[in-house]
């Protein structure tokens, strides 16, 4: 075991090195820029867009692609990985949280616009993501396959194991029930949705995700409230920690930018490309507004539910800070693991039912997460055997996909928790490599896309997407979508042009 554990280890520190750090900071710079800010210009199009677009028999609503990237987004990292960054990165670690939550927005408006753009028409139902975008706009199938096989190694093997295992952590605290018994239950009401296909999946974020993000929001405002006097010390701690002016973290100033971008990753996924495999999925009439949707999903992930469990922990003192050498800075919980701080949190706010609220939380988070996961295999899968979806090859490929992920469910809540976070969050960062790359090299179709949305918002249109108007190759299907699905919005568009409003 120990040799598992130094190699994930030493695995997760291969792929989150300095250099990745800083990519990822850098695209979402160089994106925000050059869009000039939607995440602050286009907000209010980004909540207009998240209720538009109906489900259709080949795609999912506007809202229901929302809901399986939001569930794939809030998950254990918005609780454990909070805690985490917190337990390593000090109290500062949080900023760069919003940091790369704001910035990162940015990075998925593109690889979400682009999912859209060049998605295909699979087994009766839309799929897009990074291995679409990449076959098509930078003309190369062989790495569109490789991406895929790393989502699927990803997604589908190393990162159920992260979600089930922090639950049955939590389980084990909260009820003392055994984690293999947690595991077994779990792993059936997976297996019950995941065989029912992406529809299913999409319907069963769609009723969960949105009522267990509000409530456990709501929770965090009511202790925030009740120590309200706390606030301006709270929130002093996060900002003089993220810019070394606090004498007591001074010594893990780095470790707060680094543990801040890389679980700020981990729990919004910005630029890794798996939100951008829901949005292709999505009934649109233009690839910018399942892209506006997604970034604002990055918002209400990291700024809304990450700095609830944030302000829970750092409220109520419910924490323990380590430098690199793994001495203690701060040790407000002797004896406590760091997945458990949030549930210490809250139970010192509801004594002896805490606990319990933030296990239920981390089962609705971890289940819509790994339903997300399931999704993304499912998709890669499609794109491997895109050609023949009618053979043999496929079904068995699928139903090989679901089966490795559902048995990774039950071995993740049995596994040792650093070994499946390392593993977990070293193909989080794989993940990102590949596709920041691959985002940047497509920066030109992904900014031709908001452009020509503005434009015809501006003339009073309601956006439909012409890939001529774009000058983009490989995108046919529009071409049929537009006149079947959106002839009203075609023909004005068209009268728009011919009348000089719209270029």
């Amino acid at each position: 075991m120990e040799g598992l554990l130094n190699f994930s280890g030493w695995l997760d520190g291969f792929f989150w090195g300095p250099i990745m750090i800083y990519l990822c900071l850098a695209a979402g710079i160089y994106f925000s820029v050059l869009m000039k800010f939607p995440q602050l210009r286009l907000v209010k199009d980004m909540v207009g867009q998240l209720l538009g677009g109906k489900a259709s028999d080949k795609g999912v609503s506007s809202f229901q692609g929302f809901a399986m990237a939001l569930g794939g987004r809030v998950g254990t990292g918005n609780i454990t990985g909070v805690a985490s960054a917190i337990f390593f990165g000090g109290p500062g670690a949080v900023f760069w949280m919003w940091a790369i939550a704001f910035l990162g927005a940015g990075s998925a408006y593109i690889e979400s616009a682009l999912a859209q753009v060049w998605k295909e028409e699979i087994h009766g139902e839309y799929r897009g993501g990074p291995a679409y975008y990449i076959e098509k706009g930078l003309k190369s199938r062989p790495l569109g396959i490789a991406f895929a096989i790393l989502t699927i190694i990803s997604c589908g093997i190393m990162l159920p194991g992260i979600q089930t295992n922090a639950f049955a952590q939590a389980g084990k605290l909260s009820f003392g029930l055994a984690p293999w018994i947690i595991g077994l239950i779990y792993t059936a009401l997976v297996g019950y949705v995941v065989f029912g296909g992406g529809k299913r999946i999409a319907k069963t974020a769609e009723m969960i995700v949105p009522f267990m993000a509000i409530g456990y929001i709501i929770l965090a405002l009511i202790i925030l409230a009740v120590n309200f006097t706390k606030i301006p010390e709270v929130f002093g701690m996060i900002f003089s920690s993220a810019f070394n002016l606090n004498a007591v973290y001074g010594a893990v100033f780095g470790q707060a930018v680094a543990w801040g971008v890389k679980r700020g990753i981990f729990s919004n996924e910005a630029g890794q490309g798996t939100g951008a495999q829901a949005a292709g999925a999505a009934e649109v009439s233009h690839p910018a507004k399942q892209g506006l949707v997604q970034a604002f999903s990055v918002y209400v992930d990291t700024l809304f539910v990450c700095t609830a469990t944030a302000v829970m922990i750092l409220s109520t003192g419910a924490f323990n800070v380590v430098n690199e050498a793994g001495a203690f800075i701060t040790e407000n919980l002797p004896g406590v693991e760091k997945s458990n701080f949030t549930q210490e949190a809250v139970n010192s706010f509801i004594p002896g039912i805490g606990g319990g609220f933030v296990a239920i939380a981390l089962f609705f988070f971890t289940f819509t997460t790994i339903l997300a996961y399931a999704f993304y295999t499912d998709s890669s899968i499609g794109y491997i055997f895109k050609k023949n979806t009618s053979g043999s090859g496929y079904k068995n490929a699928i139903l090989f996909g679901r089966v490795a992920l559902i048995a990774m469910v039950f071995i993740g809540a049995i596994s040792s928790v650093d070994v499946v976070w390392n593993f977990g969050s070293a193909a989080v960062g794989a993940m990102a490599w590949f596709n920041v790359i691959v985002i940047i090299l497509l920066t030109k179709p992904g900014l031709a896309t908001l452009k020509d949305y503005e434009a015809q918002k501006k003339a009073g249109l309601d956006p439909i997407f012409v890939p001529s108007r774009i000058n983009v190759q490989g995108a046919e299907i529009w071409d049929k979508i537009a006149k079947e699905n959106y002839s009203e919005q075609f023909a004005a568009m068209n009268k728009a042009v011919k009348e000089g409003k719209l270029k």
